[in-house]
């Protein structure tokens, strides 16, 4: 278990699904803090650690990409997953992402895809 132990930031307002991956997460051996919208997300990232977000692209508010930008000026070399319910999300969006996924993938896709981003030396900032 030891081995994954990189914290992880998932951001999502739905908060069934969020509750859902912060428990596959874990089970997968990662710690996991988690936010209902852009907002407290960002805020969390600046005051965390963490190895890596999993971000929600459609929020109230302040959806995935505005987010993901904040996140990119506050800490570059920080990985970032954008899941989606949608396919074909605009290039200005998914530019700011390491990886991008629709939430039908599903959870072997997810831990998957996190374990590539995990993997890749982290550019210093």
């Amino acid at each position: 278990m030891e081995r994954n132990s990189h914290l992880l930031l998932c951001v999502d307002d739905e908060l069934v699904g969020l509750k859902v991956r912060k428990i596959l997460l874990e089970r997968a051996g990662y710690k996991v803090i988690t936010a209902i919208d852009g907002a407290t997300g960002i805020s969390l990232f600046e005051k965390e650690p963490v190895d890596a977000v999993v971000l929600d692209y459609s929020m109230p508010g302040m959806h995935g990409g505005e987010v993901a930008s904040r996140m990119r000026q506050l800490k570059p070399g920080v990985p970032i997953l954008l899941l989606s319910a949608y396919i074909g999300l605009p290039l200005e969006v998914t530019s700011l992402v390491d990886l991008y996924m629709t939430k039908g993938e599903g959870a072997p896709v997810l831990l998957q895809k996190l374990g590539i981003l995990l993997q890749q030396p982290v550019a210093a900032p």
